[in-house]
C-alpha cells in the first residue's frame, strides 16, 4: 500500500529527525573544534587563522562527501568553495551563501566565558561565530548528510555549491570581484543566504529581501581659516551653517527625501506584503527599548516595520564643523562635514542615486563655499518576490521541520547578497535559525541549539523539495 502524501512526509520528518539525533554529538563537537579558530578578518594579526578556518572548512567538506572543494584566494581572505553535483538530468542547482570569518572578541568585552572556547549550557552553545556565522554555515553538511540517509540517495536532489567568504565582517571588500571571476562555476537556479535569522524562536520566519546602501562624506569649505564673526560673521558664508542648511533640506515635513527623483522606479510595497508584515507579533514598545528611542519616527504613511524593511531612507551619520572645545570661541569657521547613508529598496540603483544626490548637494551650498563629496562603494538591493517557487519550497522545508506557520519579514540592513543576485542573474533567498538574543558582533554571543537542528531539519528537506518543485 503506497503511502499517502502526509504519510509520505511524516516518514520523511521522522527519518531525517533520527539521524540527526544520532549524529548530533559529533556535529556540536565539530562546530566547537571550528569556533576555537580565531577568525577574525579585521584584525591582521589573525591573517593565519582566518586561513585556517578556511583549510579545516575545506577539509570537513571534503569529509561530508563533496567531491569538489577548493580555497579561493583573494587579495584579501581566503573564501571557500564545494559543489556536489546531483548526477540527476535537470536537476537545479543551488548556491548556499556563508562567512567563516568573525568579528573580534576578547573576555574584557564583556564576556561571561572566553570568546573562543565555545560552551554548551542551557540549550546553547556560546562563542564567537556561534550564530554569525559558522554554526549557520555548518548546519549545512549535517543537513546534506540527512537528506541522503533519509531519501536513499548518494547524491543531493539538486547540483549543490556552497560559497563561503572570508571577509563579510571586514564588508567583502574582494567579494564581488571573486564572484565575478569565478561567475561561471558559480551560475546557479537560487541562491541561499544562511547569514540572517528569524522573528523570534516561537515565529520561524523567511526573509524575503534586502536593502541597498549607498554613504557619502560631504566636505564643505568657506574662508582659508577660521575667522572673527564679529568683523566678518554676517558678511561671508560659513560652511558650519552650510553644513546644517543641507541636512535640514534632506527630508520635509513628511519625512519624505527631498532630492529629485529619489524615489523613482522603486518597488512599492503590494497590500499582501504589508499584510504579512502586520501579523507578526511586533511590540513597538518593545523595539524602542532596544533602540534605545524614546519614539518611533519615519515617512509618512509608513508602519515602523514597513519603514525599516520595505522603504528607501536618508540618514545623517555625522556632521560637525567649527570650534568643538569646552568655552566660546567667536569664529567662521572654515571647514565643515556631513557624512550621509541612504538606504535602498529594489529597483534603486547606488549609481544612480550617487549621481542624483551629488547634483543636489550642488544646488544647495551658496556662493562661496567649496565642497568635496566622496562616495563610498554601494550595495545593491535584492527582493524575492512572494510568489517565487523557490521561495515556496524554503517555506514548505522550514514549515515541515518547525511544525508551524512560517511568516515573512524583509532585513533593514545591507550585505554582499545582493552581488550574488546581480551578477549570477539567480533570485536570492534567505534561510537562518538565528534570533535577536543570539548577539551578533556582542559579548556572549550564542545559539539556540533546538534552532540549530532546525536549521538542519530545513536544509534537508529543501533539497528534494527544490528538485521537485523545478521538474
Amino acid at each position: 500500500m503506497s503511502e499517502t502524501p502526509d504519510s509520505a512526509v511524516q516518514t520523511a520528518t521522522a527519518a531525517v529527525r533520527t539521524y540527526i539525533e544520532q549524529h548530533r554529538a559529533a556535529f556540536l563537537d565539530d562546530l566547537a573544534e571550528w569556533l576555537r579558530i580565531p577568525s577574525v578578518s579585521a584584525q591582521p594579526d589573525h591573517d593565519a587563522d582566518v586561513r585556517r578556518s578556511a583549510d579545516w572548512l575545506a577539509a570537513k567538506l571534503r569529509e561530508t562527501g563533496f567531491p569538489v572543494v577548493e580555497i579561493l584566494d583573494t587579495p584579501g581572505a581566503p573564501a571557500v568553495y564545494a559543489e556536489w553535483p546531483s548526477g540527476e538530468p535537470g536537476a537545479p542547482t543551488v548556491l548556499v551563501y556563508g562567512h567563516h570569518d568573525v568579528q573580534p572578541a576578547a573576555r574584557a568585552d564583556g564576556w561571561d566565558t572566553e570568546p573562543f572556547e565555545p560552551v554548551i549550557a542551557d540549550g546553547r552553545m556560546y562563542g564567537r561565530g556561534a550564530a554569525d556565522d559558522k554554526g549557520q554555515v555548518f548546519f549545512h553538511t549535517l543537513g546534506v548528510r540527512a537528506h541522503l540517509a533519509a531519501t536513499g540517495r548518494t547524491a543531493p536532489a539538486v547540483n549543490l555549491k556552497l560559497l563561503v567568504e572570508g571577509e563579510e565582517e571586514s564588508g567583502s571588500p574582494h567579494f564581488r570581484a571573486l564572484v565575478e571571476e569565478h561567475a561561471e562555476r558559480l551560475a546557479a537556479d537560487v541562491v541561499i543566504v544562511s547569514d540572517t535569522g528569524m522573528w523570534s524562536e516561537d515565529t520561524p520566519t523567511v526573509c524575503t529581501g534586502m536593502r541597498g546602501l549607498a554613504e557619502c562624506e560631504i566636505q564643505l569649505y568657506g574662508p582659508a581659516q577660521d575667522i572673527h564673526s564679529g568683523s566678518f560673521g554676517g558678511a561671508v558664508p560659513n560652511p558650519a551653517t552650510a553644513a546644517a542648511r543641507l541636512v535640514a533640506a534632506l527630508h520635509d515635513a513628511d519625512q519624505h527625501v527631498t532630492v529629485p527623483g529619489f524615489y523613482d522606479g522603486i518597488a512599492e510595497l503590494i497590500d499582501a506584503e504589508r499584510e504579512l508584515f502586520a501579523e507578526l507579533p511586533f511590540d513597538e514598545a518593545a523595539w524602542l527599548r532596544t533602540a534605545k528611542s524614546r519614539a518611533a519616527h519615519g515617512e509618512a504613511g509608513f508602519s515602523t516595520l514597513e519603514r525599516i524593511w520595505a522603504r528607501p531612507t536618508a540618514e545623517v551619520n555625522g556632521i560637525g564643523g567649527g570650534y568643538q572645545g569646552p568655552g566660546g570661541k567667536t569664529v567662521v569657521p572654515s571647514s565643515a562635514m556631513v557624512k550621509l547613508s541612504f538606504r535602498l529598496v529594489a529597483g534603486q540603483d547606488p549609481d544612480r542615486i550617487e549621481k542624483i544626490v551629488t547634483d543636489w548637494t550642488a544646488g544647495q551650498l551658496p556662493a562661496g563655499i567649496r565642497h568635496e563629496i566622496t562616495w563610498s562603494a554601494g550595495t545593491r538591493p535584492c527582493l524575492t518576490p512572494l510568489d517565487h517557487p523557490a521561495l515556496k519550497s524554503v517555506v514548505r522545508a522550514m514549515g515541515q521541520a518547525f511544525g508551524t506557520k512560517v511568516r515573512f519579514t524583509r532585513e533593514g540592513g545591507s550585505g554582499p547578497a545582493a552581488d550574488l543576485q546581480d551578477v549570477l542573474a539567480a533570485p536570492v533567498l534567505f534561510l537562518g535559525i538565528s534570533v535577536p538574543s543570539d548577539g551578533w558582533h556582542a559579548p556572549n554571543e550564542k545559539v539556540e541549539l533546538d534552532l540549530l537542528f532546525k536549521g538542519v531539519e530545513t536544509t534537508a528537506h529543501l533539497w528534494s523539495d527544490l528538485a521537485a518543485t523545478a521538474a
